[in-house]
């Protein structure tokens, strides 16, 4: 049986070390800012909401994560002995904050593409409106997508066969996988205060949602990064 991926590492320079821990709090002060808005009228603020949460999220991948083909857990690579600093390649600078841009703006594209429609599909067959509210429901997926999917394609590209692995959960755990099952469990999570009776405004569709995969992806991140990262899940 083929070992699960190695666990992803985030970069270890200042800027990430820093952005990393900024990050989920920034993203949840993006969410908790325009969540009056969003409870008042959701179409429009949930739209208006993605390009500041498109812009974290490039920018965590850009500063903090290794992109594909790097060594650092995914596409090999060159292995150090413990203590030993990496070096750069002779005749070669850097990858630069602005050369993985790109890649990550890529990223978001080739996450959102079949991710809205997949994760829209997903949240129709678990009990989503089929005949009102298309607009909440796409951009209920289009936030999930830009949590869950985003981190993911950065550091592990297309690959089919290791997407296998990661829909299998045949991974470590990590910081950027355990965005992804936050975001999804806490998504899942969110929809039980829906059919309550307790007729408030913010139990709308897709409100909880939404909120529940924000807080999610924030725990997800700090659990896969620290206590839980190396595990595996198996649902064998």
């Amino acid at each position: 049986m083929k070992p699960p991926a190695t666990p992803i590492d985030t970069l270890s320079n200042d800027a990430a070390n820093l952005y990393k821990h900024l990050h989920p709090v920034l993203i949840l002060s993006l969410y908790a800012y325009q969540f009056s808005s969003i409870v008042a009228d959701p179409v429009p603020a949930l739209t208006t909401t993605l390009i500041p949460l498109a812009v974290l999220q490039i920018a965590y991948a850009a500063i903090c994560l290794p992109p594909i083909g790097s060594s650092n857990g995914v596409g090999g690579g060159e292995k150090k002995k413990p203590g030993e600093r990496r070096k750069a390649a002779p005749g070669k600078l850097e990858v630069s904050f602005n050369s993985k841009i790109v890649p990550a703006f890529l990223s978001l594209i080739s996450s959102t593409l079949p991710g809205i429609p997949v994760l829209a599909l997903s949240l129709l067959l678990f009990g989503a409106p089929v005949t009102t509210h298309h607009a909440e429901t796409l951009l209920a997926a289009a936030h999930i997508s830009f949590l869950a999917t985003l981190p993911l394609v950065y550091v592990h590209g297309v690959d089919g066969g290791r997407w296998r692995e990661i829909v299998a959960a045949q991974v470590h755990i990590d910081e950027v996988f355990g965005c992804t099952l936050g975001t999804l469990v806490g998504a899942w999570l969110g929809a039980v205060p829906i059919p309550l009776d307790w007729d408030r405004e913010w139990q709308k569709w897709p409100i909880t949602i939404v909120t529940g995969a924000y807080i999610g992806f924030t725990v997800g991140k700090v659990l896969g990064g620290t206590i839980l990262k190396g595990k595996t899940v198996s649902f064998e």
